[in-house]
């Protein structure tokens, strides 16, 4: 039934106009599951002394909260999940991973295979002293995928794999050769997963490309259902916003529950600048209990997934593991099995938003926007940030990335960095 709501302009005496909104409600009320309620709120300032009860009305449909409901072209605004609030998501006990974006470090225009492992140490240290799964994300933007061939693209993994043999890894993958495509050829994609499906303990992050995104939703979700029919290794997904390149769409809801109730898929990584896609997926995952776990990209609100127990997939890692690992384990209450350092008081660390806001103010300037409104620079701010912690010989970005900071980029992060140093330092927390 829909919502129907009123607005009633006073008239007549008191009781003529109490009486006139009841007799109007009462023709509205469900008989199923409705409840009436006889004392309509009362303007006491207002006149009660005209002739007539005027009354004006809107009928709103109701919020789709049923997957059967939802249709190819549903908007997420007609679906309850688009309403529902960060708070109703607060989770203090759920232990999510962190799914850190690696980057691929350079020295004198060569990858940086030193750097590459030492920087890795440094966020699987933070990962261990704070109880994280931390899971390293190769080959996707921030491992610079798009300038990458394929002899390289298979080096990075080879080199992680003989530095980290027991390690778990996700490799970003994307269509190679479509460029000149007139419609979307989901065997694109084939060349890179193979190469990360000849390794074991990995999952494949399939990154979107403008031929896939160009489709209409149910054509979509068969160009992921074909790719996916190559999976050996379990699959994410990876939708993005026009805010960072101008061909991209998020998934409507329909497409992200067809995504969802796929066996190959475990989880999604979804990035958005404008809209809080994130907290639509969370709250739909979470309402339906789909086994599926939606990845926040979002190193804009980085908080917003530790608050509501769910994983992060962000480049910010690379720039922010030590305070981001902390966070993550103050977040939780005491008694939650695998804490590190319990409060004593049976609650969370409230100190976990001072820590927020540190590795925040961070990140907004890594990933600050140019005149362009395009922060694909933030890899480069990266290599400054981890030149300036000492764990990188050198602050380059890759040779074939016309993506750059300016020659005070340096400065600026060093910059940056001196509310997080307070605040690790104060809070012991190593690594900063």
């Amino acid at each position: 039934m829909p919502l129907v709501m009123a607005w009633v302009r006073e008239s007549g005496t008191e009781e003529e106009l109490i009486g006139g909104v009841t007799k109007f409600w009462r023709q509205f009320q469900a008989p199923s599951r409705g409840e009436f309620y006889p004392n309509p709120i009362r303007n006491k300032t207002s006149s009660i002394d005209v002739n007539a009860v005027r009354v004006s009305v809107a009928v709103m449909q109701p919020l789709i909260s049923r997957p059967e409901d939802l249709t190819p072209t549903t908007p997420w605004s007609s679906t309850k999940w688009a309403w529902t609030s960060e708070e109703a998501l607060v989770d203090h006990r759920t232990q999510a991973r962190l799914c850190a974006a690696a980057l691929l470090p350079f020295k004198d225009r060569q990858p940086d295979w030193d750097g590459f492992a030492a920087a890795l140490r440094w966020q699987y240290a933070a990962a261990e002293r704070y109880g994280v799964e931390l899971v390293p994300v190769l080959n996707a933007d921030t491992g610079y995928i798009f300038d990458l061939d394929d002899a390289m693209y298979a080096e990075v993994l080879r080199r992680f794999r003989a530095a980290f043999p027991g390690r778990k890894f996700i490799a970003g993958v994307t269509a190679r050769g479509a460029a000149q495509d007139t419609v979307f050829k989901a065997e694109r994609y084939r060349a890179l997963i193979d190469i990360v499906q000849s390794h074991e303990n990995c999952e494949v992050m399939i990154m979107t490309s403008q031929g896939l995104n160009s489709l209409d939703p149910e054509r979509r979700r068969d160009g992921y259902y074909q790719i996916a029919e190559w999976l050996i290794r379990p699959g994410i997904v990876h939708a993005l916003e026009p805010s960072f390149v101008p061909w991209a769409t998020p998934y409507e809801p329909w497409l992200l529950h067809q995504l969802a109730i796929h066996p190959k898929f475990v989880g999604g990584k979804i990035s958005t600048l404008d809209e809080p896609h994130f907290l639509y997926w969370a709250a739909m995952c979470k309402d339906l209990k789909l086994d599926f776990a939606p990845h926040s990209g979002d190193d804009y609100g980085i908080a917003t997934a530790i608050k509501a127990g769910l994983p992060l997939l962000i480049g910010a890692s690379s720039s922010a593991a030590p305070l981001i690992c902390a966070a993550k384990d103050m977040w939780l209450e005491d008694g939650v099995p695998g804490k590190k350092f319990p409060t004593g008081t049976g609650r969370f660390d409230t100190r976990v938003y001072k820590v927020f806001e540190c590795f925040q103010s961070l990140e907004d300037q890594v990933f600050r926007l140019n005149g362009q409104h395009s922060a694909a620079a933030y890899k480069h701010s990266t290599a400054h940030v981890l030149h300036e912690l000492g764990i990188l010989a050198a602050p380059e970005a890759h040779p074939a990335c016309s993506d750059l900071r300016g020659a005070d980029e340096g400065a600026r992060m060093r910059e940056a960095l001196l509310r997080p140093r307070r605040v690790a330092k104060r809070l012991d927390i190593p690594g900063f």
